[in-house]
């Protein structure tokens, strides 16, 4: 499969960084940018690449030529096949993938040239496969989704929406940011722009929103935009402290499972209401820390009042986007949510008789975490499960995960904060 990567950006918000180069060429762990891109690439068979330049793009073509030469970082030959297309006038960040078309014959990756990432790009692609559409977005949680461009999808990854930046944002919402990193079918250059710049987003990838033929690949694995001076500090971080590196999913991961009612949010009972629903003073920051350890977090919760009718679908799910919504305006997000809405005991009014079984995912029955290990690739001996009652604890241990409950009887910032802080220190 080819892959086009985008490196004609100016860089103007991280001049203060380096202005002598383009941004691709910032070294992070002493290797540019755009040589972990490519190494990320070529490691995983991806050879064939056509690079995008305009601003100080000679100093990129000087560095790498067509891909044959030796890495002056590692002493090695870079490993694949590049190409160029220079821009002489600036097209925007898909004009050049119109004036590329004839090589685009087939499905191929479009990436950012000054984002640092380390993902498994083949699991992406055999999801783009499954899906059958003609774009699969790379999509995640972020520390800021209230100025992110946020994408809303119905439960099988199709995209129903996409809120740019300018966009009004819902009330409530899911943490699923666009991270920049695509899978796209050549049929998508097959629209008709006549603009002298083209905006990959809002001219070509929105228009798709609701169609059935764009989804979103769900994932946790690293993928942040250096482009400020703070953030490039952030990513150099990261990588020095190996995140970046342990974030892909071909490797073994660690996650820290959170129960909710009475862990994340203030316990009232079966939680019916939205107007109910109250993060726990300090919760926030205690997950804020998660994110920041590279452990995952990830919600798993016993949800009841679906199979007694209680609530719908919907309402849940509107429920967890206040959740996320209210983490994220303090810097916290969660890695996965996942919930039980059986319930074995029949007799309610308005009961869904169908979700009234023996199941395998309610707690203190391991199925929740089991399935977050699957989809994750989450070596459990390495991960906890913290909760505020016995079956969170059974269901951790029954799963293979340390434990540790909750103390009812402290309030507030000191519980979970607490806890996350026993595993992390």
């Amino acid at each position: 499969m080819k892959v086009v990567i985008m490196a004609g950006g100016k860089g103007t918000r991280i001049s203060s960084v380096a202005s002598d180069i383009p941004k691709p060429m910032i070294k992070i762990g002493g290797m540019p940018v755009l040589e972990h891109e490519l190494n990320c690439l070529r490691e995983q068979g991806f050879e064939d690449i056509i690079i995008t330049v305009s601003h100080l793009g000679h100093v990129i073509m000087d560095y790498f030529g067509d891909g044959s030469r030796v890495s002056p970082v590692t002493g090695k030959p870079f490993g694949v096949h590049i190409e160029y297309f220079v821009e002489e006038q600036p097209l925007g960040n898909a004009g050049a993938l119109f004036q590329l078309k004839d090589k685009l014959t087939e499905d191929f990756l479009l990436l950012n040239a000054d984002s640092v990432f380390d993902i498994d790009f083949n699991r992406m692609i055999n999801y783009h496969k499954e899906k059958g559409g003609l774009v699969t977005l790379f999509t995640h949680p972020n520390s800021h989704p209230y100025d992110s461009a946020l994408i809303i999808a119905d439960d099988n990854g199709a995209v129903m929406q996409w809120l740019a930046k300018e966009d009004e944002h819902p009330n409530y919402y899911q943490n699923r940011v666009n991270a920049g990193l695509h899978v796209l079918s050549p049929k998508v250059l097959d629209m008709e722009i006549n603009t002298p710049k083209i905006d990959l987003d809002r001219q070509l990838l929105k228009l798709l929103a609701g169609t059935g033929k764009m989804f979103c690949y769900d994932s946790p694995e690293y993928v942040k935009d250096m482009g400020t001076p703070d953030r490039y500090e952030a990513v150099c971080r990261d990588f020095r402290n190996g995140t970046v590196q342990a974030k892909n999913l071909t490797q073994k991961q660690k996650a820290i499972f959170l129960d909710r009612d009475g862990t994340i949010n203030k316990y009232v009972g079966f939680l019916r209401d939205i107007d109910e629903f109250e993060l726990i003073d300090g919760v926030a920051e205690a997950i804020r820390a998660i994110n920041e350890s590279g452990y995952l977090a990830i919600v798993v919760t016993n949800q009841p009042v679906i199979a007694r009718g209680e609530i719908t679908w919907e309402e849940l799910r509107e429920i967890h986007n206040k959740m996320e919504t209210l983490l994220g305006l303090e810097g916290a997000y969660l890695d996965g949510i996942y919930f039980c809405p059986h319930h074995p005991h029949k007799g309610y009014e308005g009961e869904i008789s169908e979700l009234k079984i023996d199941c395998d995912c309610r707690k203190p029955k391991p199925g929740l975490l089991l399935k977050a290990a699957e989809d994750f690739n989450i070596d459990m001996s390495q991960s906890w499960m913290i909760g505020d009652g016995e079956n969170d604890v059974k269901a951790g241990e029954a799963a293979g995960c340390k434990s540790i409950l909750i103390d009812k009887d402290i309030f507030g910032k000191r519980c979970l904060f607490e806890c996350v802080d026993e595993v992390l220190s």
